[in-house]
């Protein structure tokens, strides 16, 4: 097949660009990270149900727990029923029960495959919620609901308490009560406003740096009861801030997109070692598997310029999915997991596939291969024209 392909650029004019990347680098089988790396993973959607999509979730069962165990083998763990499963924009409440119950099934029969689970209030109408009790108990429901499935949590944070929250008490109150009754530690989950505007002003301040003190302090507080946490700000001189100032049990997860190279790597800061490097719970990794799995398995030998080499050329790749509306990254993501041939089509819950337009997607398949991150370079190609074709460009 040629390697040859027109693509749109910027200006509106369509130009001739050539393939210039190869494979990923494969993983090596069986070795061990010095990171734990969860993805958060996506749903694959039914495009054959007959429903209407923007107000109906249909998922493609097999296909979405398939991608999971191709995540599980490259030694990823999976973040289930995150935002990049579309939590809050397409995937309801029920349907991401269901979801985590057939992931913990299927990670039964995967040796050594780590999973955790989101854990919110998006079961609540937000128009009527006006309590912090109310929120406490929309918590409560989900725990339960998670944990009677042998769930671990990823506490995600809840639309309705930034809502309702009148100070940082109200959020020292809300956690308290959570992680006092927590089976195991869970992970906290701090999503900044440009994934998800309506979270503006968490932990009760919008000054970053009092939010990060009050976090800090219910982290102390229940050092115990926290694993760790992941916080995505897309800021990485606050990640680094706040992890030099975790407990030395409490683990900072980035979910920094833009510089998770650098820190994953980390540095020789900090009293003990979580506090000198981040472990990992990103939506790229979902995009990137087979790379990211390559490269902390170099990191792990002690290779760090390898790590850097493979890893690298992702960033780039993650800035432009991630670029503002950084909520509609979801579509990107799966724009990958179609072009690697992970699902027959380009659909997504909620129809998001229509969140980006067709010049950022062609500019995703150039960075994509630029990256080594087209796992099938010819079925890559041969859809990307598939999409070209579908808006008029032969």
């Amino acid at each position: 097949m040629s390697q040859q392909i027109q693509l749109p650029n910027s200006h509106g004019q369509i130009e001739n660009y050539k393939l210039i990347g190869s494979s990923p680098v494969k993983p090596q089988a069986g070795l061990k990270f010095n990171r734990i790396a969860y993805s958060a993973a996506h749903v694959v959607a039914n495009a054959l149900a007959a429903n209407d999509p923007w107000l109906d979730c249909a998922v493609d069962w097999d296909a979405t727990i398939a991608y999971r165990k191709h995540l599980w083998s490259l030694g990823m763990g999976v973040a289930e029923a995150m935002d990049t499963a579309q939590r809050g924009m397409g995937l309801d409440w029920p349907t991401s029960l269901e979801l985590i119950g057939r992931s913990i099934e299927a990670s039964k029969d995967v040796p050594g495959a780590f999973l955790a689970s989101g854990c919110g209030t998006d079961h609540l109408n937000l128009d009527s919620i006006t309590t912090v009790d109310e929120v406490i108990a929309g918590y409560e429901f989900q725990m339960a609901a998670i944990e009677k499935l042998g769930g671990k949590l990823i506490v995600m944070a809840s639309r309705a308490l930034a809502r309702v929250a009148k100070s940082p008490a109200d959020y020292e109150r809300v956690y308290d009560r959570i992680l006092s009754q927590a089976k195991q530690p869970v992970i906290l989950h701090w999503l900044g406003d440009v994934f998800d505007p309506a979270l503006a002003g968490y932990w009760g301040s919008s000054d970053t740096h009092q939010a990060m003190d009050t976090a800090l302090g219910i982290i102390q507080a229940h050092a115990n009861k926290v694993d760790g946490i992941k916080i995505s700000l897309l800021d990485k001189d606050k990640e680094i801030l706040m992890r030099r100032q975790l407990p030395a049990n409490v683990r900072m997860y980035t979910g920094d997109d833009f510089n998770y190279a650098e820190l994953i790597a980390g540095d020789a800061h900090g009293k003990n070692l979580v506090n000198q490097q981040s472990d990992a719970l990103l939506g790229i990794f979902d995009a990137i598997a087979p790379v990211a799995s390559a490269a902390l398995g170099e990191l792990a030998k002690g290779n760090l310029d390898k790590f850097h080499a493979i890893l690298g050329p992702t960033v780039p790749l993650s800035r432009h999915i991630f670029k503002a509306p950084t909520r509609f990254y979801k579509t990107g993501v799966v724009f990958m997991a179609w072009l690697n041939g992970h699902q027959s089509h380009f659909t997504m819950v909620g129809g998001q596939q229509s969140t980006r337009s067709l010049v950022h997607l062609a500019e995703l398949f150039k960075l994509a291969d630029a990256a080594n991150s087209l796992e099938q370079p010819d079925l890559a190609l041969h859809r990307m024209k598939t999409m070209l074709s579908m808006h008029g460009v032969e």
